[in-house]
């Protein structure tokens, strides 16, 4: 388990921090991650890749020269959010262009989508790209539901080398195309994970047994079996590979393959290379050449015992940018030239994960009603911070289940993070719709993740409904609720009956609907509309996942409600009590 942390939600800051501290001569610190310590060349392409903490050495221990430009940083098994990918992108950017890098996790394809429109917006020619190798999250006709684990490091160094040769923004894409498609992994668990503060993994195996096909966020594996012996292990990683070859490698024999053995935390190296044995005489004998193979620790899930196979399928080009060298904390190849010059200006010695939402000095003028209608925002958003913090265990617990565990810590930091910034606007003079976006944006930013990104939307939605000028009726709101229900589902993809948020988000904002527009004031609409969505979040515990994290572990789920959904609830039914005290 983690034993050594502070505040347990403090814990990713806190880590990176100490990480560049220790790490001057390759990177330094920006708001959201970090960067290369030397500049990136003029006109070079910049691949900044990024993800949750939890994954040492991915995703901060890969940024150095030959490997990434730089990476943004999430808090515990969370997406970085838009804003901080934004701000580890302008500073990398060399000229070239920005390739966005990641593991195919809804959550980071939802902000590194927004941080790539943002840059765009700036000028900045950015593309994306998501490495989706897991072979035991979708079968082999539903490729891009994959999620992206050990895969990541020869998809991120192939495009990574390609910028390093000079090569144009769109030829590095089609390279991290080409290594994606030829990149398969699998893994094996024999114990959970244990986050920050936590006393118990986010699953158990019993005794003399092993999960099979797991992810790296502490999802449970999708099956169990006898514990192996470690020539055993080795012979169902590499038999489940062989069996699914890219589709323009016909047999494995004569081919060439990069492989890595990766250690998900707790299984010892000297393991590892036991396993190793039996693997390099495995693919020996089905006729594969292997290019460079890498044992040890390069994708991690905190304490996880485990392990995972990776196997690139290398052509001519993909094996130039396998051999090629690279230098970065934690994965070095090869001789590189002399360094570039250092970046001008001291280096940063802390790093606060607020510098990537800085503090506003001014705000938007607003009528006297709509600072007064800011009163009970902020106090709506001081109650949902309030019932966030005292179920945030339980929120932990029941995405536990199915899922990585992590929603409660998120929605903790989100919404403490929102109410903060939603005060300091309040002290601005701030109208409803300008403290609404202010909280919003902070949200977002502090807990990344999708529930981040959703409940940015959910508020941001709400404010341009109430706006800074006119007192908001109980219409305004209703139609505020409403537009944040379309948002949600306009921005993850998820409708009624998917075993998310949007099951209770779509029959309370109905709710709300019809009560206004029958003549309810809105304290009495609101709280219809709230044991509305107390009965849709209970409902969806009879619901099997169709998106997300879960949605490999659907029947683990049964009986349990969703995450997003009970917490949604928990927060609609706080709020009618801060809407009762400022009536």
């Amino acid at each position: 388990m983690t034993r050594l942390y502070n505040d347990p939600a403090a814990f990713a800051d806190e880590a990176l921090e100490g990480f560049t501290a220790a790490h001057r001569r390759w990177v330094r610190p920006v708001g959201g991650g970090v960067v290369r310590a030397t500049a990136t060349p003029a006109g070079q392409v910049a691949v900044v890749i990024g993800g949750g903490s939890g994954h040492y050495p991915a995703f901060s221990g890969l940024v150095g020269r030959g490997l990434a430009h730089g990476a943004a940083v999430g808090n515990v098994f969370a997406s970085p959010s838009a804003r901080q990918i934004h701000s580890v992108a302008t500073a990398a950017h060399g000229g070239g262009g920005v390739l966005l890098m990641y593991g195919n996790y809804a959550g980071d394809v939802l902000h590194f989508g927004q941080a790539a429109e943002r840059l765009a917006a700036d000028g900045i020619e950015t593309r994306t790209f998501a490495v989706a190798d897991d072979i035991s999250s979708a079968g082999p006709d539903e490729r891009a539901k994959r999620r992206g684990i050990a895969g990541d490091l020869p998809v991120f160094k192939a495009a990574a080398a390609a910028a390093e040769q000079g090569l144009p923004l769109e030829e590095v894409l089609r390279v991290a195309e080409r290594a994606g498609a030829r990149t398969r992994s699998f893994g094996i668990a024999f114990s959970g994970c244990t986050l920050p503060g936590a006393d118990h993994p986010l699953f158990t195996v019993p005794e003399a047994r092993m999960a099979v096909g797991l992810g790296i966020h502490g999802e449970p594996g999708i099956g169990e079996e006898a514990l192996p012996t470690a020539d055993e292990a080795a012979l169902l990683l590499v038999e489940t590979l062989l069996k699914e070859l890219p589709e323009d490698v016909a047999a494995p024999a004569g081919q060439r393959a990069a492989v890595i053995l990766n250690g998900l935390g707790s299984v010892k190296y000297e393991e590892l290379f036991v396993v190793y044995r039996r693997v390099a005489a495995l693919l020996g004998e089905a006729g594969v050449e292997i290019v460079d193979p890498e044992v040890g620790e390069l994708v991690t899930s905190f304490d996880m015992a485990g392990i995972s196979l990776t196997l690139t399928w290398l052509d001519d080009r993909l094996e130039e940018l396998w051999r090629a060298p690279a230098d970065t904390p934690a994965y070095r190849k090869g001789a590189l030239d002399t360094p570039e010059p250092d970046r001008d200006g001291a280096p940063v010695t802390a790093l606060a994960r607020d510098t990537a939402v800085p503090a506003a000095t001014a705000v938007p003028a607003a009528s006297d009603a709509s600072r007064e209608a800011a009163v009970t925002v902020l106090a709506a958003l001081e109650a949902v911070a309030r019932v966030v913090d005292a179920h945030a265990d339980e929120l932990g617990r029941i995405d536990a289940v199915a899922g990585d565990g992590d929603h409660g810590i998120g929605m903790r930091r989100g919404s403490g993070a929102a109410h903060r910034a939603a005060a300091d606007a309040h002290r601005l003079g701030a109208g409803a719709g300008t403290v609404l976006a202010r909280a919003a944006d902070a949200w977002a930013d502090k807990a990344g993740g999708t529930s981040g990104a959703l409940w940015g939307s959910i508020l941001r939605a709400l404010g341009t409904a109430l706006g800074d000028r006119d007192a908001p009726d109980a219409a305004r709101v209703a139609e505020g609720v409403t537009a944040a229900s379309a948002a949600v589902r306009g921005l993850g993809g998820a409708e009624v009956g998917d075993k998310t948020m949007v099951d209770v988000l779509v029959p309370f904002a109905d709710a709300l609907a019809a009560g206004t527009a029958g003549g309810l004031a809105l304290t009495e609409a609101w709280d219809r509309a709230a044991t509305t969505a107390t009965e849709a979040a209970a409902g969806t515990a009879d619901l099997l996942p169709r998106r997300g994290r879960a949605r490999p572990h659907a029947e683990k789920s049964l009986g349990t409600p969703d995450a997003g959904a009970h917490s949604l609830a928990l927060i609609t039914r706080a709020v009618h009590g801060a809407l009762l005290d400022h009536h």
